[in-house]
């Protein structure tokens, strides 16, 4: 309708580009005006600080995805502080950067690979910034942006990176890596890359409205190959730190390929139509703590 439509195009503007990932990737010389800024969430203590900058004239919001100096177990990462801290620190894009396993003979050690897809098999984390008293559903079939999938796997390209376009990222809990029974059943079901922070991160993104892309950089080959020795973590930080190289490059790169303006994205309205409790329903202590994350809807319409 015309409302929506001047909102997409109020949202036609500048990009603050968040980034989730290593405690080492946002030690880039390009890095201007650098400031470590405290975000608070109701949803609890984000990982860490959020680091606030510009590259090549972009705004940029590094988040360490598991704290400074990696203090956090997978299983333990506030995902639902980090989404929402970001989304209050301006971010209009989120691309995650994450070490990952490699369920295909093509995805060799040191590649990249830009996911397009996820198969979620964490537990008990949370995976939703609803609740009873405002319930929404958010379409995840394609769950990430494909505009940002595209323009970050450019910037691998153009900062000396070989990458895939498109792969099935397959979210374990963790923190153990997968025993060879698992790691083939895994490709078994079509997974190419396996990690352990993909999800919920990928789905809370959307329900902020967020477009998210995930770049996973390939550290081993996990534990179905039956003549190699299964993952060593020795081998899997000796190949993080060649990547993680490659990912700084990357990230300049990426806010050099960006257009001066943002176009909106169909993301930027997921929760458009998703919010199907009635108003007169809705637990306003639920909506005050969602004002970051859906206070374009709830506040600017009945949906």
């Amino acid at each position: 309708d015309r409302n929506a439509q001047r909102e997409r195009d109020a949202m036609s503007e500048e990009w603050v580009i968040g980034i989730v990932g290593g405690s080492g990737l946002y030690e880039i010389d390009a890095l201007e005006d650098a400031q470590w800024i405290e975000v608070k969430s109701p949803f609890g203590d984000p990982s860490d600080a959020i680091l606030c900058g510009r590259i090549a004239g972009v705004k940029v919001r590094f988040l360490p995805r598991h704290g400074r100096g990696h203090r956090i177990l997978p299983g333990q990462l506030n995902a639902r502080a980090n989404v929402d801290a970001m989304k209050r620190a301006g971010c209009t894009d989120l691309l995650a950067i994450s070490a990952v396993g490699s369920l295909s003979e093509s995805l060799a050690p040191g590649h990249f690979a830009a996911v397009d897809q996820f198969i979620d098999r964490t537990q008990g984390r949370p995976s939703t910034f609803f609740d009873s008293g405002l319930v929404a559903h958010v379409s995840m079939g394609d769950p990430v942006c494909p505009r940002l999938s595209g323009f970050a796997a450019d910037a691998v390209e153009r900062a000396g990176g070989t990458v895939r376009r498109g792969a099935t990222y397959l979210a374990m809990e963790g923190p153990q890596f997968s025993t060879r029974a698992e790691s083939k059943l895994y490709r078994s079901w079509g997974a190419e890359v396996i990690g352990m922070t993909g999800m919920p991160e990928a789905k809370l993104a959307r329900e902020a409205e967020l477009p998210y892309a995930l770049m996973a950089m390939v550290t081993d080959y996990d534990s179905w190959r039956d003549k190699e020795a299964a993952v060593d973590v020795s081998d899997i930080l000796e190949t993080m730190h060649a990547n993680g190289e490659i990912a700084r490059k990357a990230i300049e790169k990426l806010c050099a390929l960006l257009p001066d303006r943002r176009e909106p994205s169909p993301i930027d309205t997921a929760l458009e139509y998703a919010i199907i409790t009635a108003p007169e329903q809705r637990d306003a202590t639920l909506m005050t703590k969602l004002d970051a994350v859906a206070g374009r809807v709830l506040n600017g319409s009945e949906n």
